[in-house]
């Protein structure tokens, strides 16, 4: 079996539960402390990714009035995500419920409700007989996954959207999105396109590319930022973006190492390849970018640090050190020009390139992922036939973006209808920090 990402055990074995019955007492499944120290460390790593990395990251790029505004998005859905994922969130993820492999059905899509304010969940319980740490520590290290993805979407409407239209979309878009996108790529067995065989470890679709085409439908729907893009609309701090993206850097160990499940050899080279492509990413935007302007700026290697992280997310279970290198390279020098060139020539206001990096940079390691994946290319998974594994990772990237695209702009557009998205002409001037928050994020 190719190891794709924990939830998929799911498929080898059910969830423990409270009461469920052993054959064989002595057979009993026993906690590993070693796994579950990792995994404790790896969740309190991604919810770092958030906050602060992600606030600071943002924070930084955005102009001063609305420095604030920004970090408060990243604050109020860590905050909203955590609950919703506790009262149906990792229901709809995880529970497999009349899920089986090969027949499509409603299980195939989403996941019922019968883990719903985490039934049954206790303190004894263990993931499964496959993943020896507790199921409470997956419930944690999955709820920072749910966190971080709708808060990579504020990145692409930044500076103008509405507050409470903010919160609301947040929770619409988790709930129809998010849960159902995850339960189809890693609930295991009968997820529609876990059956497809579609390979990714850490989140390269789940996470990325479905925050990024979110975004970018958002940016639209939204329209262009006041005097975009004449006006000058440079980021306000790179110190913070600097900061936050060192922050997102080191994070990325616990999202992509800790999506091992173990503290095993796994882990170690998920850890080691994505150091190998973000490194790569880092120096392709760079150089990218030096030939280009004839200078290289820190916030283009701030952005190429996370291209390459993203790009390596759905290939770090199975791809050697050289192909993390091809698709570091690969993803710095294409969301370079994605972010530059693409979005000057459509002329959509993707603020902080959220499509730019996290959907395109997706991309390019979701289709990457079935070429470095063969072992014969060094990589680690059993794939053998390099072309039906990239038509499968191409299957899985246009449903992923057709799907969420769709969703997220009826949501979208029956919330303009009902609240309104933007903010006013006016509020947008003053800057969202005073004008939403009463606030001032420097008092000189």
């Amino acid at each position: 079996m190719t190891l794709r990402k924990y939830a998929g055990l799911g498929a080898l074995l059910p969830l423990a539960m409270p009461g469920l019955a052993l054959a064989d007492e002595a057979a009993a499944p026993v906690l590993n402390s070693g796994d579950t120290a990792w995994m404790l460390i790896s969740s309190a790593l991604v919810l770092l990714m958030t906050i602060p990395g992600l606030a600071l990251f943002y924070g930084g790029m955005v102009r001063a009035k609305n420095v604030l505004s920004i970090m408060m998005q990243c604050f109020a859905i860590t905050a909203l995500i955590s609950i919703l994922w506790v009262v149906y969130g990792y229901s709809l993820a995880f529970d497999t419920v009349g899920m089986e492999k090969g027949v499509v059905n409603f299980a195939s899509f989403v996941g019922g409700l019968d883990k719903a304010f985490l039934s049954g969940l206790t303190t004894s319980g263990l993931t499964s007989a496959a993943a020896l740490f507790p199921e409470s520590v997956f419930v944690m290290f999955q709820m920072t996954f749910a966190i971080i993805t709708p808060a990579l979407i504020v990145g692409a409407f930044a500076e103008r959207m509405k507050f409470s239209a903010m919160l609301i979309f947040t929770a619409l878009w988790f709930t129809l999105v998010y849960a159902p996108i995850a339960h189809m790529v890693w609930s295991g067995d009968g997820g529609l396109l876990w059956d497809w065989g579609v390979l990714d470890f850490a989140g390269g679709t789940v996470v990325h590319i479905n925050a990024g085409i979110a975004g970018l439908v958002a940016c639209i729907v939204l329209g262009k930022r006041k005097g975009y893009p004449t006006a000058a609309m440079a980021p306000h701090n790179l110190g913070y973006t600097l900061i936050g993206a060192a922050l997102l850097w080191i994070g990325w160990f616990g999202f992509n190492a800790g999506s091992a499940a173990a503290a095993n050899g796994t882990a170690g080279m998920a850890m080691l390849v994505t150091q190998i492509a973000t490194a790569a990413a880092a120096l392709g935007w760079m150089f990218a970018e030096w030939i280009t302007h004839g200078k290289p700026s820190a916030l283009g290697i701030a952005s190429g640090v996370v291209a390459g992280l993203v790009a390596i997310t759905p290939a770090a279970g199975t791809c050697g050190p050289m192909g993390a290198i091809v698709i570091g390279l690969s993803a710095g020098v294409i969301c370079f020009f994605a972010a530059t060139t693409l979005k000057r020539a459509v002329g959509y206001d993707d603020s902080l390139d959220a499509f730019g990096v996290h959907a395109v940079g997706g991309i390019v390691g979701a289709l990457l992922t079935g070429v470095f994946a063969a072992p014969a290319l060094g990589g680690f998974g059993t794939v053998t036939d390099i072309g039906a594994q990239l038509f499968t990772q191409f299957k899985g990237v246009a449903f992923t973006i057709v799907y969420t695209g769709i969703v997220s702009f009826v949501i979208l557009k029956v919330l303009d209808l009902v609240m309104g998205l933007r903010v006013t002409e006016e509020e947008e001037t003053v800057g969202l920090d005073l004008s939403l928050h009463n606030e001032r994020g420097y008092n000189l």
